[in-house]
């Protein structure tokens, strides 16, 4: 073999080569819950750095416009992936018992739920005992506004009045006083009251996991489908996904790129802030730290099932054990991400 034919072959060889990997990717269609914001960093992380297609995946990453959303297009199979609550995604079951392609959840990363509860202190409610008999908003679909039953059970709140609206209106009319009080993400609404004008030091927080509702928040749902034909798929997605996350928790400034890089117009000193209030308050909580990241602790998951059906009044009771599985799940070693306190 001359040197011509062996540079002809060795071209020919390294086609072979790279053709032969893309066709061997599987292609995943993952839907995010919300628009490309701070915390959409943790799955765009893994595939700006091509941690996903070293694991043999051609991952697609779509905005999202509501968890409930999400668990209907995996559930239908326009996605195989999706980021989406815990709760829409128990309700789905619930209210759809017949429905032959139920999504599951396989890895767990907001370990609480970010729901709370905000108002402003011109307001004058200073204690959760000050939301009785006060007027509510939120958009219907809301994860707080949902769950709220269980954390006015768990405080003593008594009757509540609630207005509904578009979510781009919910931290306005509580600016402008039409309400009193507002349910929704911490880490979002608080931004939102800021971009609006308010002054952090005169908003009044309320989270749920800090006032006794223990309710798991956003996981990585599947199509069981998926999880049928192609665990090995699912299992490859979750480890490139950790590895992304733990760069997210280690240097979240940097991270933010990426999310700049899907949505040019996002305003990064917010959006970076919008991050690291979500790694501090869900992601990292001290319950992640107690079951360790990525986990689901089956007694505390059935809790919330039973709490989720009765607060939302789901048609059928809602069965803990079909709603997630931890046997997906990288190795302890890998799930070890969290920073050392």
């Amino acid at each position: 073999m001359n040197k011509r034919q062996a540079l002809q072959f060795a071209a020919a060889l390294a086609a072979t080569t790279v053709f032969g990997t893309a066709h061997a990717q599987t292609p995943i269609k993952f839907q995010l819950d919300w628009r490309f914001e701070g915390p959409a960093a943790f799955f765009l992380q893994s595939e700006a750095k091509g941690y996903y297609k070293a694991a043999g995946l051609d991952v697609s990453i779509d905005a999202g416009n509501g968890s409930g959303g999400t668990v209907t297009r995996v559930a239908s199979g326009t996605y195989d992936l999706g980021f989406a609550d815990m709760a829409a995604l128990m309700e789905f079951h619930a209210n759809n018992p017949d429905a032959p392609n139920k999504p599951v959840a396989v890895m767990m990363v907001y370990n609480n739920t970010p729901a709370a509860v905000l108002t402003l202190k011109k307001s004058g409610i200073t204690k959760v005992a000050d939301l009785n008999g006060k007027k509510l908003g939120a958009p219907v679909f809301d994860a707080g506004r949902k769950a709220f039953p269980i954390f006015q059970k768990a405080n003593g709140i008594g009757n509540v009045a609630w207005t509904a609206m578009d979510p781009p209106l919910r931290e306005t009319m509580l600016v402008r006083g039409d309400i009193d009080a507002i349910t929704g993400f911490s880490f979002t609404s608080l931004l939102n009251l800021e971009a609006r004008g308010v002054k952090p030091a005169d908003v009044v927080v309320f989270p749920y996991a800090d006032y006794g509702v223990k309710l798991y928040g956003n996981a990585i749902i599947a199509s069981p489908k998926l999880i049928k034909e192609n665990p090995a798929a699912v299992k490859a997605f979750l480890s490139a996904f950790t590895k992304g996350a733990k760069e997210v928790i280690a240097n979240p400034a940097a991270a933010i790129d990426t999310v700049k890089a899907r949505d040019g117009i996002i305003n990064v000193a917010l959006e970076t802030r919008r991050l690291k209030m979500a790694i501090d308050a869900v992601v990292a909580s001290p319950d992640a730290y107690k079951e360790g990241f990525g986990q689901a602790v089956p007694g505390r998951m059935a809790l919330m099932a039973s709490q989720v059906s009765d607060a939302f009044g789901t048609k059928t009771r809602i069965d803990p054990t079909a709603v997630w599985t931890a046997t997906l799940l990288p190795p302890a070693a890998e799930l070890n991400i969290l920073p050392k306190k």
